[in-house]
């Protein structure tokens, strides 16, 4: 299901606020092709993939109660340079945190990650804006029970208290996986590694583990691997 599919299969849906009131997803208007094209200069070889183009035109984001609204089109306002080179900021928790989707150098839309300052943690959220969507519609049906919220309220607290979700680098330099190793031994002796390719909703790693500082992150050219600078 496309992303734009998945926005038209819950605008018919209602949901509770805590004090019993009625809401549903309200519409941003859409954007028209000069917007569009605009947009995608900004990311990565001008591009922008045809289904989203679609859904740009249907909508540019929607309201919901619970988060205020999701856009789709914030490109280029997220601050993590270093760890997202190119992005799309989705939503905002009202707590300085935010849901990020991340682009490739090819301008192809892919994950969501959950970037949280308090614990300062990233999560993987989502595989694609599809299900980040679906994603919202859960978190609006079942609250506490849903994806968003565990991951919002539980998931990053784990992370930061029981695994950092970090490689040492001595590991990644003897790895057998290539990519791993050669990117590994490009880095500085003080750094470790992050690696979330082909992990699971709910996977991540805390950033600030050895500082709040991140100018000196560096992230693979085309994969999901970041080293993180041990700071003294």
């Amino acid at each position: 299901m496309t992303a734009l599919e998945q926005l038209k299969a819950i605008l018919n849906n209602r949901y509770e606020t805590e004090d019993g009131d009625e809401y549903q997803v309200v519409l941003k208007e859409g954007l028209n092709s000069q917007e569009i094209d605009n947009l995608a200069k900004q990311l990565p070889l001008g591009h922008i993939p045809g289904d989203i183009k679609e859904l740009l035109k249907f909508a540019s984001g929607f309201e919901f109660s619970l988060i205020d609204e999701v856009t789709f089109d914030a490109v280029g306002q997220f601050a993590f340079e270093n760890v997202f080179p190119h992005s799309v900021q989705l939503a905002g928790d009202g707590f300085g945190n935010f849901w990020i989707l991340d682009v490739d150098n090819k301008g192809n839309w892919g994950n969501v990650f959950y970037v949280c300052h308090d614990p300062a943690v990233i999560v993987k959220h989502s595989e694609d804006l599809a299900e980040f969507i679906k994603h919202v519609d859960e978190f609006g049906r079942l609250g506490s029970q849903s994806h968003l919220d565990i991951v919002h309220e539980k998931t990053v607290l784990n992370i930061w208290s029981n695994k950092n979700g970090f490689i040492e680098l001595a590991q990644a330099r003897s790895s057998s996986d290539t990519t791993l190793k050669n990117f590994a031994t490009r880095l500085p002796d003080n750094y470790v590694v992050a690696d979330l390719r082909n992990k699971s909703n709910g996977e991540g790693f805390a950033w600030g583990q050895f500082g709040s500082t991140i100018d000196e992150t560096i992230r693979h050219e085309t994969e999901l691997i970041w080293g993180f600078e041990k700071q003294k």
